[in-house]
């Protein structure tokens, strides 16, 4: 595929010496007519690209806060093809590379080409389908080439070997490295031999490698960043959002800016 507003977004931030910064938020926590002030927000504070979660009633990637975030959007009567809609209407508005994270079922529900087609219209430059697994991928893969739309993998600590190789290689945009057994949520360490396994998967794959799941400190995103190219940051930046600590949101998102600190 060719090269998409992502690529040229991480190429940017790490030619400078920077290192990539992904918040995830979930659309219409707090109302979809708060959604272009966060995303302004996040992308004047230095973030590189933003995952945009879209709330289900039944996922398997979600931990306590992001499941709450997805009920309060939900109890707002947000759907997929409201927040589609509303991204459409604030495409030109708009810099920051967007990545929408959903399940395969409101996809599926939405139709598969009309979704890829709504997603350009949006101005959509990637996807993370946390339960569609390699062996599904024809499903959206064809119609997602069609647009350009970039289809990020997630590579997990108990995938084998050949598992990641294959992952690595496959990936679009950049390769989510999961950094935790289990689901999202803000974590207090990381199993020891995880820079090992970050290093490894960045000397595997042509594309920017993120740590993600649990990354909630600045010393976190430093520590995780010296083995790969950037961290996604999700239910720390979904707490802190709520709580409307917007200068906290500022600083962990500048912790990924080195070459200010240098």
């Amino acid at each position: 595929m060719g090269k998409t507003k992502i690529d040229q977004a991480f190429a940017q931030v790490l030619e400078r010496g920077d290192k990539a910064f992904v918040p995830y938020i979930m659309a219409g926590d707090g109302g979809l007519d708060q959604l272009d002030e966060q995303l302004k927000l996040l992308e004047d504070a230095g973030a590189t690209v933003v995952e945009l979660g879209i709330a289900f009633s039944d996922p398997v990637a979600d931990g306590p806060t992001i499941q709450e975030a997805g009920l309060r959007a939900l109890e707002n009567g947000i759907s997929l093809h409201a927040v589609l809609e509303h991204l459409k209407k604030s495409k030109e508005e708009r810099n920051i590379p967007i990545v929408l994270m959903t399940y395969i079922n409101p996809i599926y529900s939405y139709g598969v080409e009309n979704f890829a087609k709504s997603c350009d219209e949006a101005g959509v430059d990637g996807l993370i389908i946390p339960d569609l697994p390699l062996e599904e991928e024809n499903i959206v893969v064809p119609s997602l080439r069609d647009y350009n739309i970039a289809l990020i993998r997630l590579a997990a600590l108990t995938s084998t070997k050949e598992r990641l190789t294959e992952l690595a290689n496959r990936t679009e945009g950049f390769l989510y490295a999961v950094t935790v057994k289990g689901t999202t949520g803000a974590r207090a360490s990381f199993q020891d031999n995880l820079g090992e396994h970050l290093a490894s998967l960045c000397d595997q794959c042509d594309s920017p490698v993120l740590a993600g799941f649990g990354v909630s400190t600045p010393e976190h995103v430093v520590t995780l960043t010296e083995n790969c190219d950037g961290v996604v940051v999700g239910s720390r930046i979904v707490d802190l959002l709520h709580k409307g600590e917007h200068d906290t949101i500022r600083e962990l998102i500048s912790s990924a800016q080195i070459s200010k600190v240098q």
